[in-house]
């Protein structure tokens, strides 16, 4: 029987993340490249997903259509199974991102797109898993089994292999560079979140936090969501900036934790204005960012380390996120390898 590293698993595959990148890209590049030279013709993209695969489907919403042009869309799968009424997929390249693989709706979506002649492109941990076996194409994140329950290393893996279409779709070589230089980015940014810890005990009884992005980074705010209800069982809930001030906004008063996405780029300057407007709320601001005038705003800041392209910035902004997540489960006394009552594998129909 395996035997959990100190202080547990979670913290192990957090740290693991930038040497696992690595390998990926020098293993996937390659294999990306090829893939989308013997692609058929297609003219927009659907991508089946869920939990946290749906988040980084959403950062390939913005991705591949930024770069590449592709109109993308997320699927609803449960058109395929509950309500049998698949629609039509002419002219679609079909996707499935899941870490298992295992998922039988998202299997049906892919499952269906090749009855329909459609080309098809699985994204998964598991090369012999259903979604794998059913797909004409498929990427192996290849970072190993993850032994806990909330997903880090194979979300990034999966932001990683995302980035690669995109920049090889791009047709240009200098998104290739950017991306190869994200593992070091990436370690950066890890050496940066060491303090984390001795910060966490202002947030140890929050009942819940409101988490806001916009643009890439809004896959983003869903994903760091979704980490702090599976593993402190907080209420957390994520808006873009543009959403949240159509209502939510109403919900903050004086104190309420806010965790804002804010690293540097075309959206800066929106969540620039939030977070004033948050203060003179008197809200408890977390800002993740690597502009030190972004950063001034917080009562707790969790500093990038490094800038990175826009396009890419999702890659490290959640780190900071997964590391906060960490922290305030060990101090709320709860073991963040085994959320109650979830399971690695979740078949969902």
């Amino acid at each position: 029987m395996l035997t959990p590293p100190t202080p547990s698993w979670l913290a192990h595959e957090i740290a693991s993340q930038p040497t696992l990148i690595e390998e990926l890209l020098a293993r996937e590049i390659p294999h990306v490249t090829e893939i989308v030279a013997r692609l058929p013709p297609f003219s927009y993209i659907v991508i089946a997903a869920r939990g946290s695969s749906d988040h980084a489907a959403t950062y390939a919403v913005y991705c591949w259509a930024a770069l590449a042009g592709w109109p993308v869309a997320l699927a609803a799968p449960s058109l395929y199974t509950l309500y049998e009424t698949p629609p039509r997929l002419e002219g679609a390249l079909v996707v499935g991102i899941s870490q298992s693989g295992q998922s039988p709706d998202i299997v049906a979506v892919l499952t269906e797109a090749r009855r329909q002649g459609r080309p098809t492109l699985a994204i998964t941990n598991d090369h012999n898993s259903p979604l794998g076996n059913i797909a004409d194409e498929v990427v192996e994140l290849g970072v190993g089994i993850e032994q806990s329950v909330a997903a880090t290393k194979t979300y990034v893996a999966q932001l990683a292999v995302v980035a690669t279409f995109a920049a090889s779709w791009s047709g240009n070589p200098e998104r290739l560079a950017e991306l190869r230089a994200m593992p070091a980015a990436l370690d950066a940014t890890l050496q940066r979140t060491s303090d984390i810890a001795a910060r966490i005990q202002r947030y140890r009884d929050a009942e819940g936090f409101t988490v806001i992005g916009r643009g890439f980074n809004y896959a983003t705010a869903f994903e760091l969501a979704l980490k702090l209800k599976e593993l402190t069982y907080a209420q957390a809930i994520a808006y873009s900036s543009a959403d949240f001030r159509h209502g939510p906004v109403a919900t903050i008063s004086k104190g309420s934790p806010v965790i804002l996405m804010m690293p540097r780029g075309a959206v800066y300057a929106d969540m620039y204005e939030l977070a004033l407007e948050l203060r003179q709320r008197e809200a408890d601001l977390l800002v993740i960012s690597d502009a030190p005038e972004g950063l001034a705003f917080a009562t707790t800041p969790l500093p990038l380390a490094v800038t990175v392209p826009e396009w890419l910035s999702p890659l490290t902004t959640i780190l900071p996120g997964q590391i906060f997540a960490l922290h305030l489960t060990l101090a709320r006394g709860l073991n963040p390898d085994a959320p109650r009552g979830l399971h690695k594998v979740t078949q969902t129909f």
